[in-house]
């Protein structure tokens, strides 16, 4: 999870600012926990523990889900949702950075070979049926804002506006993803593989593919027993290396992507040996909690000399 300090934030810092509410995070990184095995493990009555998952879940710090338990009652499972939080903090010399930006509609992709489960829909509908691949070439599928799929690849092709009086020092690159499961489920870990201009830069585990509550900008039409939300994941090509959310994934530098191309190709994989196989479905704009599609920046200084 990526904030700043702006007032959008407030409900993270809101929601860590409680050593109770620390305490259940400590607790669910070592296992969902429904509210009464929260309220037990720290001697608290289940209405203060509702009260205190609430301002995490507002916070997106966790997420609840709503599951039968043995006697047949539904009961409610908390699970963490991120792993992380990175602060960024105001700074002239970022303000000062200049960049290109590109982004590209979820539905634009350029090529695709997946495996069900899978499907694709505008704002408006589904664009033919669930677990069909050949409706991925429909026609209507430049308009899509959502697409999962259980193995395969997804690639787009975005054009490269650099020019040579300009040199690059960083691509930051943005979306809202997380794993496929039948209908949903929290705990469904899948790798995800990144390539940029054929080349493997890093892979990401994805913890779950999340249900529970609905996301903020999901169609009214939208099934609450299918994909809610994802994680807006961050992730940046650099001459130090490759990097998710400020953890590095790999070695791989702006050089070795070849980065002056005219055109890239961006590919996201859930490969066939890959350790969990846990599909992959991206948010577009009309979707999820965040409303941006895939967007690219290429961050770059200005030459004193081009050649």
């Amino acid at each position: 999870m990526i904030i700043d300090l702006s007032e959008e934030s407030l409900p993270v810092y809101e929601a860590l600012a409680s050593h109770v509410r620390i305490q259940i995070i400590h607790l669910l990184s070592e296992k969902s926990m429904n509210i009464r095995e929260l309220a037990e493990a720290l001697k608290l009555s289940s209405a203060i523990m509702t009260m205190h998952v609430r301002k995490l879940e507002k916070a997106g710090i966790i997420t609840s889900s709503m599951v039968p338990s043995k006697g047949g009652a539904a009961q409610k499972i908390c699970s963490l949702h991120t792993d992380r939080i990175e602060i960024l903090f105001p700074s002239k010399q970022a303000a000062k950075r200049e960049y290109h930006r590109m982004e590209v509609s979820i539905g634009h992709y350029t090529d695709f070979d997946i495996l069900p489960t899978c499907g694709i829909c505008t704002p408006d509908r589904i664009i033919g049926m669930f677990d069909d691949p050949r409706y991925f070439l429909d026609p209507d599928r430049v308009n899509a804002k959502i697409l999962w799929f259980g193995e395969g690849y997804i690639e787009y092709k975005i054009p490269n506006y650099l020019m040579n009086s300009e040199k690059p020092e960083e691509l930051e690159i943005s979306m809202e993803i997380s794993s496929e499961a039948p209908n949903t489920n929290n705990d469904w870990p899948s790798d995800i593989s990144f390539f940029l201009n054929g080349v493997p830069i890093g892979t990401w585990t994805s913890p779950g593919d999340f249900g529970g509550n609905p996301g903020r900008l999901n169609p009214g039409w939208w099934s609450k027993d299918v994909n809610q939300y994802g994680l807006l994941k961050r992730l940046t090509i650099t001459p130090d290396g490759t990097h998710m959310d400020g953890m590095k994934l790999s070695n791989v530098t702006l050089d070795q992507v070849d980065i002056r191309q005219r055109q890239w190709t961006f590919r996201m994989a859930v490969l066939k040996d890959a350790a969990h196989i846990g599909g992959l479905t991206l948010y577009g704009s009309a979707f999820g909690n965040y409303p941006q599609d895939i967007v690219f920046k290429l961050f770059y200084s200005k030459l004193s000399n081009p050649g």
